[in-house]
């Protein structure tokens, strides 16, 4: 066996005669490392800006008068949060009592309208039944008779 170069061609003369051609192409890629340096780099300033953010400026009485505040901030917000409950539930009740009372105009008119119905059924039993004649035609001579507004065939 001999070693094969990849840039080489390849000819095999195959047993009819005819001859076919291959070019193999190579190619070689090299690792970069530089993203992660970048991102190291980067990695390194967000972490030096917040340790440069928790430490410049303050006092040791500035963090106690800062503590009072937020905690004063978030007792306002707990009592805005609770006044804003308390208001959506009076709300709720305002317009569930709007549905009641629209149920019970609605329950109302359908029982007035089923009494007017029922008066007027009774009214209705309460009337003779109209007179009804029946006549009998008079009889037939078995000549017809033929009179200007008869159809004409």
């Amino acid at each position: 066996m001999t070693p094969i170069n990849p840039n080489t061609e390849i000819n095999p003369v195959p047993p009819s005669g005819t001859v076919y051609t291959e070019t193999v192409e190579t190619v070689v890629v090299r690792e970069s490392n530089t993203g992660w340096w970048i991102a190291g780099v980067l990695g390194g300033l967000v972490l030096i800006a917040v340790l440069w953010i928790l430490f410049a400026g303050r006092g040791p009485g500035d963090a106690d008068a800062r503590m009072l505040e937020a905690q004063a901030a978030a007792t306002q917000a707990q009592a805005a949060s609770d006044a804003a409950m308390v208001q959506g539930q009076i709300t709720g009740a305002q317009a569930s009592i709007e549905i009641a009372r629209a149920d019970a105009a609605r329950a109302q008119a359908e029982a007035v309208r089923s009494s007017s119905d029922a008066r007027a059924a009774e009214a209705r039993a309460m009337t003779p039944p109209a007179t009804v004649v029946v006549t009998t035609p008079a009889p037939s001579t078995g000549q017809a008779v033929v009179t200007p507004n008869a159809p004409q065939n």
